[in-house]
């Protein structure tokens, strides 16, 4: 400890005046600057402040107001706020905290749960989806085109339908491990399409309703020189229902499921068909052929021309 007493501290009342002085002087900067920048002399500002507190009642000593006009040049008494800084500029951030802190928590606390719903949830299911997409093309579709292959080869009872289902699942296979899941399932359609029609079994026949036509004749565009006979059939299942079956149409080289058609046919067999109907109304030939089980074409029983047509 400094063996040095400390001086005789100020009386509060002198410091208050000294601080009033100076706030004075402050309030009245115009007389202040005149007045000391200007080099005045001193008596003349004591003069002055002196006026001022008079007028005000009340009476300051001239060491007050010294002490004030000293503490004016000296900047006692006048708060400087600290420069700029990083330490400064986070407290202000906290004092402020009350104007901010609940958006700026609400905004926290959305992108946490968005955060949650993309890494718990939403990558998750895109990483399950791959996978399971991967599983598809890598196993689960080339089985499912093993297994109709393998039904295809023990039904069927010619080989061109082996060698149909050898190139479809080749094709199939190498677009799976490319892999267009599309292109596969296509394939898949495809090779289920001719495995259903192995299994079909019907016979087909004349049409013979009032309502409908039994044969009919054309003259086709590229040779109207020509005449096409057709004679109008449908194909009827062992339990005596109706099939619709697709159908091309030689005219239009288009694709339609159709429950009759036309099949064209020698002149002959379109005559012999007509006799037949006019004969008593009623055709007792009336089987054009059969698609039995394990086939894939009908045996036909009278001659055909192989064309067809949908629509008459």
């Amino acid at each position: 400890m400094s063996d040095t007493p400390a001086g005789p501290a100020a009386p509060l009342d002198d410091v208050m005046l000294a601080m009033d002085v100076v706030d004075t002087l402050r309030h009245r900067q115009d007389l202040a600057l005149r007045e000391l920048a200007g080099e005045a002399r001193e008596k003349q500002l004591l003069e002055r402040l002196r006026e001022i507190y008079h007028s005000q009642g009340i009476e300051v000593p001239d060491h007050i107001l010294r002490e004030g006009v000293a503490a004016l040049e000296e900047s006692r008494f006048v708060y400087s706020p600290p420069p700029p800084n990083l330490k400064r500029a986070l407290a202000r951030l906290y004092v402020s905290r009350g104007k901010w802190g609940r958006p700026v928590l609400a905004i926290v606390l959305a992108l946490f749960v968005i955060a949650g719903a993309y890494f718990l949830v939403y990558r998750p299911y895109q990483s399950a989806q791959a996978e399971n997409a991967r599983i598809e093309l890598a196993e689960q579709l080339p089985a499912q085109m093993d297994a109709l292959y393998q039904t295809i080869f023990e039904e069927t009872k010619v080989q061109q339908a082996v060698v149909e289902a050898v190139a479809l699942r080749e094709r199939g296979k190498a677009l799976a491990s490319e892999g267009d899941r599309a292109g596969a399932l296509d394939v898949i359609e495809r090779m289920t399409a001719l495995r259903d029609q192995l299994r079909q079994e019907y016979t087909l026949r004349i049409v013979n309703r009032p309502d409908v036509q039994s044969g009919f004749w054309t003259f086709p565009e590229v040779n109207t020189d020509a005449t096409n006979y057709y004679i109008v059939v449908e194909a009827i299942d062992v339990d005596g229902n109706r099939l619709s079956l697709p159908i091309e149409n030689e005219e239009t080289r288009e694709t339609e499921v159709v429950d009759i058609w036309g099949i064209r046919v020698p002149e002959v067999v379109y005559q012999a068909v007509a006799a037949d109907k006019q004969d008593d109304g009623i055709i007792e030939m009336d089987e054009v052929g059969r698609k039995s089980y394990g086939f894939l074409d009908v045996e036909y029983v009278v001659p055909v021309l192989g064309g067809a047509v949908t629509r008459w």
